[in-house]
């Protein structure tokens, strides 16, 4: 029998007796002397009720799942404990603290997403500022490698082209392609470390400005170079080296044999190493340190973390997509050949087309990459409260009175 408040089966017997403990006679000569019982007894169930004017003895309270009803004098039963803790009931653990953006405990999908929703809404200042910063920057050197990269490859034309122009072709897409995933990686190393402070105010209900943010970042600036130095050379090796040899030896084969290879140790080297930045800015470590306490916290939940932010990266992306058509529709309206020289491919070696859709891609990085980066600093505080216990300490800077003392705080897990 489990002696843990309120955890017995229902209907179970008290302690000491078994299922039939009520039903069976006691010994022979057991009791006060001369007691005696007959060996013919009522079928259970089928005692007779008590005789009129006599008044039915109290009915004792069982050890059932609900309470019976409340006898005179009689005290009411105790809460039951739930999720580990007093008082909180058969509905599930008391409400956490949300002192800000999130609730102090583990984070579903949900509240992930409404707290990077809720950093961007309250703390915008500070978001779009630093985001328009980043974004232009990345765009620039994008549009100076797109624009040079274009002039490389050939127009279509009705002539097959030559194997030699297949593959220079290919590889100058590749190229193009390759710099614009890199870029974007950059920017959203850059973001997330910039802008950890800011969603960590969030998430305790402080302000902040983009003078405080910065004046907080500015004395990790050279160890934040150093992280995306890292992550940046690591992402290249990921994604290139398994090619490398089928670029080498010119062989086609090999190389689109390595590139899925490529695609795939770069994914698990993003995900694994995705909370290194929020790490470093509010662990202030050194970035080695960063890279392992990354790959420590996301030991275990690499799956739901690449979900979360993969889901992240296609809402990112639709929105994106609209924010990004109405500035297509002008480049469509002022290039020199309109809507077919964008099927021949001429209008992406025009500098006023490339400038037009180059400020759309701002506007849409701009408004977008702090909702990843948000996500991921989040996910970092998730995977520290599921662990190690993080809520107390946020409750406690939060100023939130008495969090943990009775029990309050949620359970580590995986």
């Amino acid at each position: 029998m489990n002696d843990s408040p309120g955890w017995a089966a229902p209907g179970s017997p008290s302690d000491g007796q078994g299922p039939d403990a009520a039903q069976q006679p006691p010994a022979e000569g057991s009791g006060s002397a001369g007691t005696k019982w007959s060996a013919a007894q009522p079928p259970p169930g089928s005692w007779s009720s008590p005789t009129a004017g006599q008044t039915p003895p109290p009915q004792q309270q069982g050890t059932g799942w609900g309470p019976y009803p409340s006898q005179p004098g009689q005290q009411p039963p105790a809460a039951p404990y739930a999720y580990g803790h007093p008082g909180g009931g058969w509905g599930g653990p008391p409400p956490a603290a949300k002192p800000g953006v999130i609730p102090l405990r583990p984070l579903g999908l949900g509240e992930i997403l409404d707290g990077a929703v809720g950093t961007l809404r309250g703390h915008w200042r500070s978001v779009l500022s630093i985001s328009l910063v980043v974004a232009a920057l990345s765009e620039i050197a994008l549009l100076v490698v797109q624009r040079f990269t274009m002039d490389d490859l050939p127009l279509p034309s009705s002539e097959p082209a030559s194997p030699d122009e297949a593959i220079r072709a290919l590889g100058d897409a590749g190229a193009l392609y390759g710099a614009q995933y890199y870029l974007e990686l950059l920017g959203l190393i850059l973001v997330t470390a910039l802008l950890a402070p800011a969603v960590s105010r969030a998430v305790l209900g402080q302000t902040s400005t983009p003078g405080s943010t910065l004046k907080a970042v500015r004395p990790l600036a050279p160890r934040m170079l150093g992280l995306t130095g890292l992550l940046l050379l690591g992402a290249l090796a990921a994604g290139l080296l398994p090619a490398l040899p089928g670029i080498l030896l010119g062989s086609a084969a090999l190389t689109a044999l390595g590139v899925p290879v490529g695609l795939v140790l770069l994914a698990w080297f993003y995900v694994t190493f995705a909370l290194a930045p929020p790490a470093l800015m509010l662990e202030r470590g050194t970035p080695t340190a960063a890279l392992r306490r990354s790959a420590k916290l996301v030991k275990g939940s690499w799956w739901r973390i690449c979900g979360i932010s993969l889901l992240t990266w296609i809402m990112r992306t639709i929105t994106s997509t609209v924010i990004v058509m109405p500035f297509a529709a002008v480049a469509v309206a002022l290039s020199p050949g309109g809507l077919s020289g964008f099927l021949d491919g001429s209008a992406t070696r025009d500098w006023t087309v490339l400038i037009i859709t180059g400020i759309g891609a701002v506007v849409a990085a701009t408004v977008t990459v702090p909702m990843q980066t948000g996500v991921t600093t989040l996910l970092y505080i998730d995977q520290r409260i599921r662990r190690e216990a993080l809520d107390l300490e946020l409750a406690r800077a939060a100023g939130v009175d008495g969090y943990g003392s009775t029990g309050t705080a949620a359970p580590s897990g995986g």
